[in-house]
């Protein structure tokens, strides 16, 4: 596997208060979760980050999840990454498309980006995804079951919508793609423009000459995986979760469930509803668990523990782009393990860290803390200023 280069310390990105000339404050209002938004010159001047050989460039990594999409004589073609440089057609050929995502987790410009959009929370923000099309490109008509604000980066692309669309997809394809799709809006956006799609919208985007389009996608809390992690969580704090066999005799008829096994049955679920803390905990674990290809890089020389409590309280430190840090009351949870805040300082510090996603150098820090700071700083979650 292709190691990425160790991350860089830039300053922390500011997080966005206006898009174009509508403040943050009126587009949650009237917009978020409830109807498509096109906002024009959303990020005035905005010039991508992004090249289309920076994008090529990541689709090769074994550790980058990236989509090839191509139509050529009438058929959708779908290759799943990593891809061999051959594979990338020509950009001169018309109808395909490179999306990879999790490029904030890839590069510090996309963690840059993805963090000016923190004026929602990070429980809600996934990934950034960044494609390129040549012209025609695109995937074709499909609905997403997430929010996404789509970010124009480079060159334009139309985009069409339908709000009810027909479910129904067409057999046979290797894409989820509409068979009945009916656009009501088309707009061509360009650099800067922003359209935003809450759940449920059928839209369609196709490449008006070379495009690269950033995706900020947002993560919906599974109920399903929830209630698991709920029932994990009772499990580990509950010795009666196993059912106890009182005053067994032998059976006469062993395929059958005994009333006492059903009674204890809908006596533990019924005692087993998850409490307030719990449904946090839970919620925190699946929030802040990284995705499946994130891989931290430990520090290659890591200092010993009392160098780095030296270094630390004169530096500060930064988290890794691709660590989830988030907190509820007492309870913090990092990349999917739960730390107890007892302490007063600790919970500040920790907070204000997870918040920042940069912690000030500082005179004192209680030992328990830079013992804990250490253990996230020697597995590369952390690194020092």
């Amino acid at each position: 596997m292709r190691r990425s280069a160790p991350p860089q310390m830039p300053a922390v990105a500011r997080v966005l208060t206006q898009l174009g000339n509508m403040p943050v404050r009126e587009f949650l209002a009237r917009y978020w979760q409830r109807r498509p938004a096109l906002i024009r010159r959303a990020l005035p001047g905005f010039a991508s980050p992004f090249t289309a050989e920076t994008l090529f460039e990541l689709s090769l990594r074994d550790e980058v999840e990236s989509r090839l999409i191509d139509r050529a004589r009438g058929r959708w073609r779908l290759r799943h990454g990593p891809l061999p440089r051959a594979a990338i057609p020509s950009r001169k050929r018309a109808g395909w498309t490179l999306l990879v995502q999790g490029v904030d987790l890839h590069l510090q410009a996309g963690a840059d980006l993805l963090a000016r959009f923190r004026f929602l929370p990070d429980a809600r923000l996934d990934d950034l995804m960044v494609s390129y099309a040549s012209d025609g490109g695109g995937v074709g008509p499909h609905v997403d079951s997430y929010d996404v604000l789509l970010l124009q980066a480079y060159g334009k692309r139309r985009w069409s919508i339908q709000r009810k669309p027909d479910p129904a997809c067409v057999p046979g394809l290797p894409l989820r793609q509409l068979a009945r799709f009916v656009p009501q809006r088309e707009w061509v956006l360009e650099p800067g423009d922003l359209l935003y799609l809450p759940p449920g919208v059928a839209h369609d985007g196709v490449a008006v000459g070379e495009c690269i389009t950033c995706s900020i996608g947002f993560r919906t809390p599974a109920w399903a995986d929830l209630a698991a992690a709920c029932n994990e969580l009772q499990e580990n704090n509950d010795s009666r979760t196993t059912p106890r066999d009182e005053a067994i005799v032998p059976s006469s008829h062993p395929a059958r469930v005994t009333a006492r096994m059903v009674e204890q049955a809908q006596q533990a679920l019924q005692r087993r509803r998850p409490t307030r803390t719990q449904i946090a905990q839970a919620l925190l674990q699946q929030a802040s668990e990284p995705k499946p290809r994130v891989v931290f890089e430990p520090p290659a020389r890591a200092m010993a523990p009392a160098r780095f409590a030296d270094a630390l309280q004169l530096r500060g430190a930064r988290s890794d782009r691709r660590t989830r840090m988030l907190y509820w009351d007492r309870i913090l949870a990092v990349n999917g393990e739960l730390v107890p805040l007892l302490q007063t300082e600790q919970r500040r510090v920790l907070k204000i860290f997870a918040d920042r996603r940069t912690l000030h150098a500082q005179r004192k820090l209680p030992a328990a803390l830079l013992s804990l700071l250490y253990e996230w700083y020697s597995a590369g979650w952390i690194h020092l200023q």
